[in-house]
């Protein structure tokens, strides 16, 4: 039988000094960029009163608008193809077995692994090679933008799904899946009504994962991006080569607010499912 040791006053005192450090450490700067994204000064580090201006600007100005829309419309699109495409490749690596299993697991983590500007590199060579085929071939007269932005993401996003959901797998208890194919339920029966609830977490934990990377992503998103497109964060790092000014911090602030709803939304989602 073991017994829980309470730790001694001063060594709970230093844990607690450690505790509120790294909590400075992690948010004190959080807090700065969101004071100094009211300041009224052109210098970043300059207090100069309080002023909404840097506000109006990013939402007054059509580029910056323009930079928020396709982050968004990006970031939905390829977390819901990478969090179908992770999900399936979580259950085959953790429930199947097949030819070249040791092989694709090894290159899924890839994406993980490797700089992002070396993969930066490769989807530039790819989307140069593939539009260029697919244009002689068919005339599509396919440019980068969009589709070239999106399927990078996805390409990157798959691997981190597929890590959250196969962690959630490898948790479970595999005897319920058996008991349901045992009550002659099929292979597809047991995954909706058995695998599937218990996977829901790790799913919507892989797709907030999906979303943020999507939404901050900065190298890989400025090497495939066609002429006129541009998302939030490579706007962003535009603005920081013409000079740093406050609305920078209003730009990040509201990127930083996009991030926390989406944390607020999957807690709120996964609180009424299980009270549901």
């Amino acid at each position: 039988m073991s017994t829980s040791v309470e730790p001694r006053g001063w060594a709970k005192a230093a844990l607690h000094v450690n505790g509120w450090f790294v909590y400075m450490f992690f948010y004190a700067p959080i807090v700065l960029l969101v004071i100094y994204s009211f300041s009224n000064s052109r210098n970043v580090g300059t207090w100069g009163g309080f002023t909404l201006d840097w506000y109006r600007d990013f939402f007054d100005s059509s580029n910056a608008r323009g930079a928020l829309s396709n982050s968004v419309k990006i970031a939905i699109f390829s977390t819901i193809i990478s969090v179908a495409l992770g999900t399936m490749a979580a259950l085959s690596l953790e429930r199947f077995t097949f030819r070249g299993k040791k092989v694709f697991d090894a290159l899924l983590y890839l994406p993980i692994i490797i700089p992002d500007v070396t993969m930066a590199v490769m989807m530039l060579l790819f989307f140069g090679e593939f539009f260029d085929v697919l244009d002689a071939l068919f005339g599509l007269g396919l440019r980068k933008g969009f589709w070239s932005i999106s399927i990078s993401h996805i390409a990157f996003n798959i691997s981190f799904v597929s890590v959250v959901v196969r962690a959630r797998l490898a948790g479970m208890d595999t005897d319920l899946e058996e008991a349901a194919i045992d009550l002659y339920a099929s292979r597809w029966k047991a995954f909706r009504y058995v695998t599937f609830p218990q996977i829901v977490p790790g799913i919507a934990g892989g797709a907030l994962l999906a979303m943020t990377l999507s939404l901050d992503d900065v190298v890989i998103t400025q090497f495939v991006a066609g002429p006129g497109w541009t998302t939030l964060p490579v706007y962003v790092f535009g603005l920081i080569r013409k000079g740093v000014t406050p609305l920078i911090n209003a730009v990040s602030v509201t990127m930083l607010v996009v991030s926390m709803l989406l944390v607020v939304l999957s807690i709120v989602a996964q609180r009424v499912r299980r009270s549901g």
